[in-house]
C-alpha cells in the first residue's frame, strides 16, 4: 500500500503535512511609454498650403483639422500636431523636416514631453 506519509511522496516538506501549499501569482504591469508632443513652428516663408499638406500626410488630419492647426501655428507661433510615443514622435519630426527640405521650405518641427 502506497501513501504520502513522511518521506513517501512529493507532499513531504514544510507544508505541515496537510498536502497544501501556497500559490502566488505575480502580476506584471506594463509601464505606459512617456508621451511626447510633436510641435510645428511658424516661419515667414513656408506656404500655408504646404503646412496643411504636411499635417494631412504625416499626421493623418482631415482638411478642416489641418487648416485649424495651421492657422493656430500661424497666429500663435507654435502648434501641437499630435501626441505619440518617443519613437513615433521622433520619426514624424524627421519625416516633416525631410519633406520640407526636399521641397525647399524652412519648416521646423520638434518634440517635447507631454
Amino acid at each position: 500500500m502506497a501513501g504520502n506519509g513522511p518521506g513517501q511522496g512529493p507532499d513531504h516538506g514544510d507544508d505541515g503535512g496537510n498536502g497544501l501549499g501556497v500559490a502566488t501569482r505575480t502580476r506584471t504591469r506594463t509601464k505606459q511609454p512617456t508621451p511626447y508632443r510633436v510641435l510645428m513652428l511658424n516661419d515667414d516663408y513656408t506656404p500655408m498650403e504646404f503646412v496643411v499638406l504636411c499635417l494631412q500626410r504625416f499626421f493623418r488630419m482631415s482638411m478642416d483639422d489641418a487648416t485649424r492647426v495651421m492657422l493656430h501655428v500661424h497666429q500663435r507661433g507654435v502648434g501641437v500636431c499630435g501626441i505619440f510615443s518617443y519613437e513615433v514622435a521622433e520619426t514624424k519630426v524627421a519625416q516633416v523636416i525631410d519633406f520640407a527640405r526636399a521641397n525647399q521650405h524652412p519648416l521646423q518641427c520638434t518634440l517635447e514631453k507631454a
